[in-house]
């Protein structure tokens, strides 16, 4: 799973997810890509489960690349805990993600492979999402 080598703070504070993505919103390094449509917390686990549906899918063909990486640490108290007594210990990673983020690129495949390799990907993910194609400038 992804996760940092090292982070500053241990726990941080939830923020919020409003507005569009600024960065990270192009097809930059593929020829497909897979675009976020709205905002959510996706976890190292989601993202794992949809890089293998994709690779599997293209059976080790063409190349793969990942957007978005889990940085937020999310913290959960034990079950059956009373108020209080501080906050709880990081369970597992995330990644904040925005309408209109880029997650996933892909190229080396055709455009039906690469359709049908990240709507499998978007299944395993909890946003609604779009394929998107590079711009030719």
């Amino acid at each position: 799973m992804l996760m940092p080598k090292r982070v500053k703070y241990r726990r941080v504070q939830r923020g919020r997810m409003t507005g569009k993505a600024t960065r990270g919103n192009t097809v930059s390094n593929g020829e497909f890509g897979l675009q976020a449509v709205e905002p959510a917390w996706i976890t190292s686990n989601q993202i794992e489960a949809a890089r293998i549906a994709m690779t599997r899918y293209v059976k080790r063909g063409g190349k793969v690349w990942i957007k978005i990486f889990p940085d937020k640490p999310v913290t959960e108290k034990p079950a059956e805990t009373r108020m209080g007594s501080g906050k709880g210990s990081p369970e597992y990673w995330v990644a904040v993600v925005k309408p209109g983020r880029v997650m996933f690129e892909m190229a080396g495949v055709t455009e039906e492979q690469a359709r049908e390799a990240m709507r499998l990907a978007s299944h395993k993910l909890p946003v609604k999402c779009k394929f998107v194609k590079k711009e030719e400038a």
